[in-house]
């Protein structure tokens, strides 16, 4: 920050951030930013990509020109008020300036957008806005898209295009994203040809410290073994997602059954519900959220130090998201997914991704581990090992028939394996019969 020459109000803007260092992703943003270059920037949820351009927002901003200069557009409602939240600031060390989100559920023909330099909004919103004429984007001198793959995931592209075409070809495109899917880009190509792609794997000072558990909900429900898990978990804010509304709506009135105070944000909530809860989550009120994946994304929720998956997710990058909750900052955190059998392929997928699960059963009042998964694990790993060395071990001679002996060798092991997997599987089963029937009987 020393050496970037940084205004009196950006430096402010700083300090009111307790920022005491810079994030990779920012560093890597800002000194291209106040060239005034556009820029794509991939980054994990949780490194500091809205304060990579907040930060040069501060620094380039005329706050004693009443005309909009900036433009930030995200997929949701809450997503655009938590930006406000953060962008408060530049208001302390600007006076002047005015800063405005625009969202669903406004009176279009009430807005009063005069002295306005800063407007946050949905797509959905902007367009709406600009066919009514109540907006005027030639003039800006900044376009922001946040959470860039999620705009696209919820069909805003043709919004986004729109506004595009409205825009002076000058203006500084900035695109932010968690992800870069294929889907983005063609509007890469098309809008941000040149610009530099800035890809930020990893932050060592904001990596995640998650430990992934999967429990075996086997013949109970997930809310009923949510209610036996969570006494010994003691969170201090913990995230349970449900892949449905309606499901979101049924495991909070369980909870709630059994006097736990806690939020709902899902798509089924109108929009006064969910900007109370957005409120409720500022001040850190409840430690229980129940939610489905539209907050798993974009949205930030300080302290979040459990997070519970109630099965996995169609798209199983919503799992990744889910985990990203958690661990924020370099803090350690704790997902828990409660999964069935159907699971397994999903989980499978997930482990390929780099997903180190602990499978774990919930006996005698605590989480211990799955013992027989465990060790069939182990067994495996050795097997692929010996395999491995199999398939590379380098032969003196080849003797006739070698490549046919070796792949019958292979299979028969592989058979072996599945034989003893399934053998243990009944055996499992005919205990949870055994332990229904005597549940009934007494």
């Amino acid at each position: 920050m020393k050496n970037m020459n940084l205004k009196e109000k950006t430096l402010s803007f700083l300090a009111l951030n307790n920022f005491s260092d810079l994030s990779k992703v920012q560093q890597l943003c800002l000194p291209k930013i106040l060239k005034g270059e556009k820029l794509v920037a991939i980054a994990p949820t949780g490194t500091g990509k809205t304060h990579a351009y907040l930060i040069p927002i501060a620094e380039m901003i005329d706050e004693d020109d009443p005309n909009l200069q900036v433009l930030i557009s995200c997929p949701t409602k809450e997503l655009a008020y938590q930006i406000l939240d953060k962008a408060k600031l530049l208001r302390k060390v600007m006076p002047k300036l005015n800063i405005k989100v625009l969202s669903g559920g406004q009176d279009v023909e009430r807005l009063n957008l005069d002295n306005t330099q800063v407007i946050i909004a949905t797509p959905g919103k902007l367009c709406d806005l600009y066919q009514k004429q109540n907006l005027r984007v030639d003039r800006i001198k900044m376009f922001v898209i946040d959470e860039f793959d999620m705009t696209l995931e919820f069909g805003f592209l043709k919004d986004i295009d729109m506004i595009f075409t409205k825009m002076a070809d000058d203006v500084q495109t900035l695109a932010f994203s968690a992800t870069l899917s294929e889907a983005m880009k063609p509007f890469i190509k098309k809008y941000l040809a040149g610009a530099e792609i800035i890809e930020v794997k990893d932050d060592s000072k904001f990596a995640p410290k998650i430990e992934h558990y999967l429990v075996n909900c086997k013949h109970l429900s997930y809310g009923e073994m949510l209610l036996k898990i969570l006494p010994t978990l003691n969170p201090y804010v913990c995230m349970i997602f449900a892949n449905t509304r309606e499901e979101c709506t049924a495991i909070a009135r369980l909870l709630k059954d059994h006097d736990y105070r806690l939020l709902e944000i899902h798509g089924g909530l109108n929009a006064r519900s969910r900007q109370q809860a957005l409120r409720f989550l500022k001040h850190k009120d409840y430690s229980y959220i129940v939610c489905s994946d539209v907050a798993a994304r974009g949205i930030d929720i300080d302290g979040v130090s459990h997070v519970i998956s109630l099965g996995f997710p169609y798209d199983l990058e919503y799992y990744i998201h889910r985990a990203g909750r958690t661990g924020r900052a370099g803090r350690n955190g704790l997902c828990i997914a409660l999964y069935r059998q159907e699971d397994l392929t999903r989980i499978e997928a997930l482990r390929k991704k780099g997903i180190n699960f602990k499978w774990k059963t919930f006996k005698n009042g605590s989480l211990k581990d799955e013992v027989k998964r465990v060790e069939y694990l182990k067994r495996a790993a050795s097997e692929e090992k010996a395999l491995a060395r199999a398939l590379t071990k380098k032969k003196e001679k080849v003797k006739p028939g070698y490549k046919k002996k070796k792949n019958e060798l292979i299979q028969a092991i592989k058979r072996q394996r599945r034989r003893e997997f399934i053998r243990s599987k009944i055996k499992e089963e005919r205990k949870e019969r055994y332990r229904l029937k005597a549940r009934e009987k007494a």
